[in-house]
């Protein structure tokens, strides 16, 4: 690969995995995370119900149990790096035309709630869902997005005396996905939506780019993480044996009063496939960042999801993340803003 990750950014390896769960589990990953006052707390992507072998068995001619079935568990932590499995899931969605919801974040609303965003798929496609919670065994939806759209995540406060979130629609042209932003007075109504990034601007990007974890403020503005997608001639180590897609970690830092505007946007990626438990598994090469947690001593703790399979940790400096974007700005090199 041409790019590696910078040495700023500190491995922690991997916090989650299927071993961990207490309930049907074969892959725990695309997780989102945020602190309370006492713990921390993670919903993860639960996939069960398949296995290696059901791909090997496919690729034989033999089966065709290549689809998982997904629900949400979640985990919770004294330190954010040893988690506990609760005992059961605690969210799962089905039923007029909706198979699954999976890829959650989660964001600390100023009214002390939390909002979960995640993925719905069904018939009509993907979605995007928008929840809230108390305590992380009641969820209330407040809206369900139109197709085709995913890889929601919340702004902590609102802005202008709206909720805003970053997201990723698709393109019925075929275009390359891109990240946008959208309001709403209540959560449930959204619109006034632009484009923030264009995938084809990115330069480690060239097929799909989309939102990471929900925002993090800063005295620069907001520190936001992406993920990047650039396919590779030869396959992954993956069940999947055509699997091409690398998956990257990147950050940008966007407007403190107009997040639809990017401060700046780091050249290269943050946080690259390299360790055995991210280029192996059911999707190898993929880093998928769901959660960013600003501690009150700087350090930044980043999850993510390492080749579709398990959930990750990695540390970092919120200064360096920040002058990471400022010294490899694309936006102060002949940028699109």
């Amino acid at each position: 690969m041409k790019y590696e990750t910078p040495e700023f950014v500190h491995r922690k390896g991997v916090v989650l995995s299927h071993e961990l769960v207490p309930y049907d589990s074969a892959l725990t990953f695309n997780a989102g995370v945020v602190r309370r006052k006492a713990d921390y707390v993670m919903l993860f992507r639960n996939d069960y119900g398949f296995c290696r072998k059901d791909f090997d068995d496919f690729y034989a001619g033999i089966s065709d149990n290549t689809t998982p079935k997904t629900n949400l568990g979640a985990a919770f932590s004294p330190d954010g790096v040893n988690w506990r499995v609760g005992e059961k899931p605690v969210f799962s969605l089905s039923g007029k035309g909706i198979s699954r919801a999976y890829d959650p974040r989660i964001t600390k609303l100023e009214d002390g709630h939390f909002g979960v965003c995640f993925a719905v798929e069904g018939s009509a496609g993907v979605r995007g869902g928008v929840a809230v919670t108390q305590d992380f065994e009641n969820f209330e939806v407040k809206s369900i997005s139109l197709p085709e759209n995913r890889n929601m995540v919340l702004f902590s406060e609102k802005i202008g005396g709206e909720y805003v979130r970053l997201e990723r629609p698709f393109l019925a042209s075929g275009r390359n996905h891109s990240i946008w932003l959208s309001r709403s007075p209540d959560l449930i109504h959204w619109g006034r939506s632009e484009q923030v990034l264009d995938a084809r601007e990115l330069p480690y990007a060239n097929l799909k780019i989309g939102p990471g974890a929900p925002p993090v403020k800063t005295p620069r503005g907001w520190l936001a993480l992406i993920h990047a997608v650039e396919t590779q001639e030869k396959p992954f180590d993956a069940w999947s044996r055509d699997w091409t897609s690398c998956y990257y970690a990147g950050v940008m830092l966007l407007d403190p009063d107009d997040p639809a505007k990017i401060i700046a946007l780091a050249d290269k990626p943050l946080l690259v496939p390299e360790t055995e438990y991210e280029l192996s598994g059911f999707r190898g090469g993929v880093i998928f960042p769901g959660g960013l947690i600003a501690e009150p001593d700087g350090t930044a703790k980043i999850y993510y999801g390492a080749a579709d399979t398990v959930e990750c940790l990695a540390e970092a400096k919120i200064n360096d993340l920040i002058e990471f974007c400022l010294s490899n700005n694309i936006i102060n090199n002949g940028g699109f803003k």
